[in-house]
């Protein structure tokens, strides 16, 4: 088993002590404590034997045959995961955890869940708290990079005005985050258990920013509107209208008034449904039936690759050396994790959950009435459109396109993501 180190201090409960004091119970969310949350400080060591294992396994795995193609349209082609397999041999976990034990790192329960969270408040008296959530088949991993310049923007080509108060959970089932014991652990859940972090930490006034998973929790949260909640930022907006979205359902071609930027929308969401799907169909249904990337690490790691196409090239050139957003370390301390933490299956199950529980189209717009500002990066399943992001936030406070990232845009472009979320929030802090 992993080290997990608890560390409880008096300095730590006292100051939850304070912080709970002006606390009452949400409306429409889950019942905050009324008496001193236990948050408790945390880090994490994995064991040596962990990591031999780790090692013997990677270098015992049975190989299939070549693909019969020369391209990737079966799949994670067997030069680039091999290359992935070389790679690992090398790297160096302790440093990743160094790197990630040097940030406040808590636990605390929530709706009988224990709930992972990094914390960095900035020294900037009025920096704006903010909770960013990551998505599958990402981690806490993603947001390491912007935790810094967000905090501590004058270290980082920004202003004091810029600053915000940091707060990144680990979703349920992922990372050091509880593994829920029954089902239901879906988006609209996961939305209020954030309100009640967010309130249990004190924070009165905040934003709330995510992809992927991250955007529908964070969307949701906007829906729900709990107390204190001004506005969020998302890097892969809901916008879908109806009609696309049924023609896409129908298969059928983009249709002539479509604009240029809604038609390349279209397209890119067309090729995602039809050949990028594969492991939300199997996830969505047969999450327990996902035994073999349990038990095997380059299982895991391919599969995690093959999440959507642009992310996947992206991923195989810097295998090949090419310098590209991400590194290969960058994608093995997020696989590394996952292994560690034995959460392949269980952070599987939210797709589960979410089918289950259905909370909404993954893309269809959800009636969001406080401000939203969208961050439109080509590379990203779709590009959403600024007309329809005008439809489906009427509140949209910014949008913009920036020129490279995709679906990990803050993990692969962290400068351009830092400046996003510090021009997306700048209408909202004279709230705060």
């Amino acid at each position: 088993m992993p080290r997990i180190q608890p560390e409880v201090t008096r300095r730590t409960v006292l100051a939850v002590a304070a912080a709970a004091g002006a606390m009452g119970m949400l409306p429409g969310t889950l019942a905050a404590s009324t008496t001193t949350p236990d948050i408790t400080p945390f880090k994490f060591s994995a064991t040596d034997e962990q990591l031999k294992d780790l090692r013997r396994r990677v270098a015992a795995t049975r190989w299939p045959d070549r693909e019969t193609v020369t391209d990737d349209t079966q799949g994670v082609r067997l030069d680039t995961i091999q290359k992935v397999a070389k790679h690992w041999k090398g790297h160096d976990w302790r440093m990743v955890e160094t790197r990630l034990n040097s940030f406040p790192q808590f636990m605390t329960e929530i709706d009988g869940l224990d709930i992972h969270f990094i914390h960095v408040r900035s020294k900037h008296e009025k920096a704006l708290p903010i909770i960013i959530t990551h998505g599958w088949p990402g981690s806490i991993i993603e947001q390491m990079k912007i935790i810094k310049p967000l905090t501590d923007p004058t270290a980082f080509g920004g202003t004091e005005a810029d600053a915000f108060h940091v707060v990144i959970p680990s979703l349920p089932g992922y990372g050091f985050s509880g593994k829920p014991k029954q089902p239901g652990w879906n988006p609209p859940r996961i939305a209020k258990a954030w309100a009640v972090l967010m309130q249990r930490l004190g924070y009165t006034k905040y934003v709330a920013q995510g992809g992927d998973w991250g955007n529908a929790v964070s969307e949701l949260m906007a829906v729900q509107e709990p107390p204190g909640l001004l506005g969020i930022h998302t890097n892969m907006a809901a916008t879908v209208p109806a009609d696309v979205a049924k023609a896409l359902s129908a298969g059928s071609p983009a249709t002539a008034d479509l604009s240029a930027d809604e038609k390349r929308a279209y397209e890119q969401l067309d090729d995602f449904y039809k050949n990028g799907l594969g492991y939300a169909i199997e996830m969505n249904n047969r999450p327990q039936t996902l035994y073999g990337i349990v038990d095997s690490p380059i299982g895991l790691a391919s599969w995690m690759l093959d999440h959507d196409i642009r992310s996947y090239r992206m991923i195989a050139r810097s295998f090949d050396g090419e310098k590209e957003g991400l590194t290969p370390d960058d994608i093995l301390d997020n696989v590394t994790l996952y292994w560690l933490t034995n959460t392949a299956i269980s952070s599987a199950r939210l797709y589960w959950d979410n089918a289950h529980f259905p909370s909404g189209g993954f893309f269809d717009p959800r009636g969001i009435k406080i401000p939203v500002a969208v961050s439109a990066f080509p590379d990203e399943i779709y590009q959403a459109p600024q007309s329809w992001a005008e439809k489906a936030y009427p509140k949209l406070i910014h949008y913009n396109r920036p020129e490279k990232g995709g679906h990990f845009a803050a993990w692969e472009q962290p400068e351009l993501f830092t400046a996003e979320l510090r021009d997306s929030f700048r209408p909202l802090r004279n709230q705060i």
